[in-house]
């Protein structure tokens, strides 16, 4: 059953499109579409039916990389967590194995959500993802485990997710 649309409703006066919000161009994402099977010639995951999976690839797969390898080799994530306070200094260990399960559930489904490093400087740990909704995941899951402070901000220009998370003792 299809709704009608409201005539009372403030934007049922307005155009459709300008009512959607432009989606953000990601320059690793697919230009065209592939051949059905390629493999990623890095990391062997498999294009098939649109999406990027782990699996055996046949012999006959075409070759090409994944957009997650090109991101990795290029050093362009597109999240980036960032670890800082007291407690975080303390825990640095737990929290490590903490983002590497998020990332690990996540591939499962997403093969191209990955970890390309966790790097500590300065009682400050810096997690870049491949992926803004697996840096996202990981401020969730370090905010319901251990609380604290999780603050969110997308950089329009750099098409970056930044996640900042602090507790302190």
């Amino acid at each position: 059953m299809r709704r009608e649309r409201s005539k009372t409703h403030p934007a049922a006066s307005q155009p459709r499109t300008e009512r959607t919000p432009e989606r953000q161009h990601d320059s690793y994402g697919l230009r065209e579409k592939l051949s059905d099977p390629t493999a990623c010639t890095r990391c062997g995951a498999l294009y098939r039916d649109g999406r990027w999976v782990f699996g055996a690839a046949p012999a006959d797969a075409h070759r090409t990389q994944c957009p997650a390898c090109r991101r990795i080799e290029d050093d362009y994530p597109a999240g980036i967590v960032t670890i800082s306070g007291d407690f975080a200094v303390a825990h640095a260990e737990e929290i490590a194995h903490l983002a590497r399960n998020v990332e690990t559930r996540e591939k499962q489904e997403h093969a191209l959500k990955r970890i390309m490093s966790i790097e500590t400087e300065a009682g400050e740990t810096r997690i870049k993802t491949t992926d803004a909704k697996l840096a996202r995941g990981i401020g969730e899951a370090l905010e319901h485990a251990y609380r604290g402070e999780v603050h969110y901000r997308m950089s329009e220009a750099e098409n970056v997710l930044r996640v900042e998370w602090k507790r302190d003792h």
